[in-house]
């Protein structure tokens, strides 16, 4: 193939790289036959890529029809929670109430995406919610209290930060008795548009807020661990003991003198 014949190839396979699934369709009929390697393998590739796009749209559409099925046409809040197994740290929990209407796709269960995927997804929950709210509870007080109080404690508040009445309200996990209009969906942060949204801005709150302690408390990895048993952080909890921000009865495994600051 002449010089010019592989620069044409090489801009026929860029345009098809870049193609939406619109565009790609009249694409392939117009490349169908071409028997250049590095255009047919474009198309392959195009192909490919567009199938996942649309299994992903799917995906996320079916988020939104799950929550609509569940809670009907009214104000649906989702809530979730994180921080329940950490050592350090509040619990947090988040609440959304999301329209059918901007979808925001990419939803999921934040823990299957990337920190900076969250960060980007928790600006356009914010920016296309209904309502939101997140709610903390301090180590202190799961300490006092245990954490099937505190997690009552700290879902009842989001709810009530969302300053709005729900019609319903859809909850990660197990019956937790916060609302009357409650309903609960186990793994819904993965099934659930609203309840997705929730563990997001959740997640990301909670996230920040470890990050910020890292300057007070460097020695326990926080930025790292976000409060949770690593194996980096239980040593530094035997080495230095626990800060204020530690749940002291989370961590009677790990040593047995009080707390050090």
């Amino acid at each position: 193939m002449s010089d010019a014949g592989l620069r044409r190839a090489k801009e026929i396979a860029g345009l098809i790289a870049g193609a939406t699934a619109e565009e790609l369709s009249e694409l392939e009929t117009r490349y169908a036959d071409d028997p250049r390697r590095q255009v047919r393998h474009a198309l392959e590739v195009a192909r490919r890529r567009v199938q996942k796009e649309e299994a992903e749209r799917v995906r996320v559409r079916g988020m939104y029809a799950y929550q609509q099925e569940l809670g009907g046409d009214g104000v649906v809040i989702g809530v979730d929670e994180v921080g329940r197994g950490a050592v350090a740290g509040p619990l947090t929990v988040g609440a959304v109430a999301l329209l059918a209407e901007p979808i925001i796709w990419g939803l999921d269960d934040s823990k299957r995406l990337s920190p900076e995927r969250r960060e980007y997804l928790a600006k356009e929950i914010e920016q296309h919610a209904v309502a939101y709210g997140v709610a903390h509870v301090p180590p202190q007080e799961i300490d006092e209290k245990g954490m099937a109080v505190c997690l009552r404690l700290a879902m009842t508040r989001a709810i009530e930060a969302c300053a709005v009445e729900p019609d319903c309200v859809l909850i990660d996990g197990n019956p937790v008795h916060v609302h009357e209009r409650e309903r609960c969906v186990v793994k819904g942060d993965a099934k659930v548009a609203c309840i997705a949204a929730a563990s997001i801005v959740a997640k990301v709150t909670r996230d920040a807020l470890m990050v910020a302690y890292e300057s007070e408390y460097p020695q326990y990895h926080l930025s790292a661990c976000k409060g949770y048993a690593s194996a980096e952080h239980i040593q530094a909890i035997r080495e230095y003991g626990l800060s204020p921000i530690h749940r002291a009865s989370f961590c009677g495994n790990f040593l047995e003198t009080p707390r050090l600051f």
